[in-house]
């Protein structure tokens, strides 16, 4: 596991035999480290986003101390949340308290390529690619409800926001599983929360979404 700390530092956590075990610690940001997450396909790999506005990559290989790289100029405000996508190795999304989701290309790994952006009304709190269909991303908005966004190539686009919550939009995800695979379902499921009024509601989106 890789986990983000309140000082800025990152931690790689071992679970072994119901105990758990730190690996390796380091500074990683200036300030309140908000996401980290590991590369699915490169799994040496380890992102982490902070309330200092950068957005880096660290190689375990390496140590710790040595960046692969790190952006400080994209991200206007704090770095939210981090996710690789499962479809494609190149492809990863940021999102910022400055209301922008972004999409990266990762090919040149030491100098990512910021592709695409997308103003969602509120901080891209959290953000998941669909298990199945490619490009298409739910993100959590904070003060603006949940948006459903696609991706293709430079363009990003909301096909659908959702705002049934009366509260800070907080965590989102797709169903997953077999169900999702079946041809006569052509509405993936989806579950959001809420911070303040401790809400959760399971949902599917109006419009179309062919599977």
């Amino acid at each position: 596991m890789t986990v983000g700390l309140s000082d800025g530092s990152v931690s790689i956590v071992s679970f072994l035999e119901s105990k758990l075990e730190i690996q390796e610690e380091w500074k990683a940001h200036d300030f309140e480290l908000w996401t980290t997450a590991f590369d699915i396909h490169q799994p040496n790999l380890v992102y982490t986003g902070s309330d200092d506005c950068k957005f880096s990559c660290w190689d375990l290989r390496d140590g710790p101390s040595n960046l692969v790289f790190q952006n400080s100029k994209a991200h206007k405000m704090g770095v939210c949340c981090i996710q690789k996508s499962s479809h494609d190795p190149n492809s990863l999304v940021t999102g910022s308290y400055d209301e922008t989701l972004r999409l990266w290309d990762l090919r040149t790994i030491s100098k990512p390529v910021n592709e695409t952006s997308i103003g969602l009304g509120g901080g891209v709190w959290r953000v998941k690619h669909h298990p199945y269909i490619p490009n298409l991303v739910l993100a959590a908005c904070m003060h603006n409800g949940f948006a459903i966004v696609s991706i293709k190539g430079n363009e990003a686009q909301v096909l659908e926001t959702y705002k049934k919550h009366d509260s800070l939009a907080y965590g989102a995800d797709w169903q997953k599983g077999e169900a999702n695979h079946r041809v006569e379902r052509t509405k993936p499921i989806v579950a959001t929360c809420s911070f303040y009024d401790k809400l959760v509601r399971i949902w599917k989106p109006e419009n179309e979404i062919n599977l």
